[in-house]
């Protein structure tokens, strides 16, 4: 019996499939396809969808396309490149999706040890094949456990400087909303896994995550319920992300360390 993303046995159940993915967006997906093949040819080993066009939640106009791509060797200037028009084009094109993130790795990291509880999981769980032989094939079986939720979100105290910078370098409305969205989405995210061992299952919805939170930190439930509402559409009150990096971020790093440690370094 299938429970909170999970299978019978307590393992992860891949989320997404291409047969989730709405009418409005398939022409995109088989662009999708067809592009990355052409543009990097012998130089792919693999290509994935992620995030709420395989899982058939996406938004008409409002939600984004998500793409890893798995090379046969580590990523150049030459293929990050190619990544940058792939992503530009796709924009351009389809008036479906509101941008793009392309995701490049070498196929032997994504297969390493070193990630084998963050990228890895994140390609075995949550990440559809689009494109050439699946490499979750090569990948365990995942339990959401404390060694996960470690690996994949136990570095946000590094990140909470990097930030700072980002919000720093930024002036305008449509940069706010930009940076609004990814804190949001990054922070909800941290917030579900720091709690998803306790709750022992799986679900990407940011709604759902900010919900699931608030049952084990009552005092911070409306705060991630409002950054769940700001990932969907995002802000371009610079106030809202001061209240990210002052507040709700510094305390979930703290709390994160103290449960799950901190991520291994890379």
């Amino acid at each position: 019996m299938e429970h909170r993303g999970m299978d019978a046995s307590g393992y992860f159940r891949r989320e997404g499939s291409l047969g989730l993915v709405q009418d409005a967006f398939a022409p995109l997906v088989a662009a999708a396809r067809e592009r990355t093949g052409e543009a990097y040819g012998q130089r792919l080993h693999s290509a994935y969808l992620y995030g709420s066009v395989p899982r058939g939640t996406a938004r008409p106009g409002r939600s984004d396309l998500d793409l890893l791509l798995a090379l046969h060797h580590e990523p150049s200037d030459e293929d990050r490149d190619t990544a940058e028009v792939l992503a530009r084009g796709f924009d351009e094109d389809f008036p479906e999706i509101d941008g793009v993130g392309v995701l490049l790795y070498g196929k032997d990291r994504l297969l390493s040890e070193q990630e084998r509880f963050d990228l890895g999981w994140f390609l075995a769980c949550l990440c559809t094949p689009l494109l050439g032989a699946d490499l979750a094939e090569h990948l365990p079986r995942y339990r959401p456990d404390s060694l996960l939720a470690r690996e994949t979100n136990g570095d946000l105290a590094s990140l909470l400087p990097r930030w700072r910078a980002r919000m720093q370098a930024s002036s305008t409305p449509a940069e706010y909303r930009r940076l609004s969205r990814h804190f949001s989405r990054h922070l909800v995210r941290t917030g579900f896994t720091l709690v998803m061992p306790r709750w022992g299952g799986w679900t990407s919805d940011l709604a759902e995550s900010a919900e699931i939170f608030g049952r084990y930190y009552p005092e911070r439930a409306a705060q991630m319920r409002a950054a769940a509402a700001v990932a969907l559409d995002p802000d371009g009150d610079p106030a809202v992300l001061h209240a990210y990096l002052d507040d709700l971020g510094p305390w979930l790093a703290d709390e994160y360390t103290a449960r799950h440690g901190t991520k291994s370094p890379r």
